[in-house]
């Protein structure tokens, strides 16, 4: 594989035939060999500089990161009988998820604090497809119950199967909460709550 390609065939049609541009700076120009083997040689440097720090070494995603990411922040949080985590997030209940078939897959999952009626569904899915339109996290999805209620949850899932460290998990984590978070304000904009307002 040849990654330094396009810059030989572009030096070849400014007019040197051998592919090779003059030096601007009078420094000697690099072949692909040698520009290759630069490379490499800083890829191989971060790897090394990443193995030494064991929070940047990939490990499998397991619930008992997440409990730890959870404790070592201070947030309070509970495990319930199925063994899923979840806490309340600036009065949003949230969870973290760790579900596929080898626990790779990671999923916070952030419930609106209101419910609306049946009627209001289709307004509601449009400011959900507005959303997913304009913003790449989270997800904007509804549920509805049987009895009628229309549930708004907001979602962040990563498939995690080849590892994650501690710092891309406390970033995957943090988007899930701030993203799903910044949903609900918005839905707090579309729709005040009556009771926060005076008489």
């Amino acid at each position: 594989m040849r990654f330094f390609g396009p810059r030989r065939r572009e030096a070849a049609e400014e007019g040197d035939p051998t592919g090779r541009r003059t030096p601007r700076t009078g420094s000697p120009e690099l072949s692909d060999d040698e520009l290759r083997s630069q490379v490499e040689g800083v890829l191989l440097r971060e790897l090394t500089d990443a193995l030494d720090d064991p929070a940047r070494v990939p490990a499998p995603l397991s619930r008992d990161r997440v409990t730890h990411w959870l404790g070592e922040s201070d947030f309070s949080y509970f495990v319930d009988s199925e063994g899923d985590i979840g806490g309340m997030w600036h009065g949003w209940l949230f969870h973290f998820l760790v579900v596929g078939e080898g626990s790779e897959v990671l999923q916070v999952r952030g419930q609106w604090h209101r419910d609306l009626t049946i009627e209001r569904l289709e307004e509601i899915l449009e400011v959900c497809n507005d959303w997913n339109a304009e913003w790449i996290w989270p997800k904007a999805y509804v549920c509805v119950r049987d009895n009628g209620a229309v549930l708004v949850y907001a979602e962040v899932t990563v498939d995690l199967e080849h590892g994650v460290s501690d710092e891309q998990l406390d970033q995957l984590l943090q988007c899930g909460l701030t993203t799903g978070s910044m949903f609900f304000e918005h839905l707090d904009e579309v729709y005040p709550d009556p009771l926060r307002s005076a008489p």
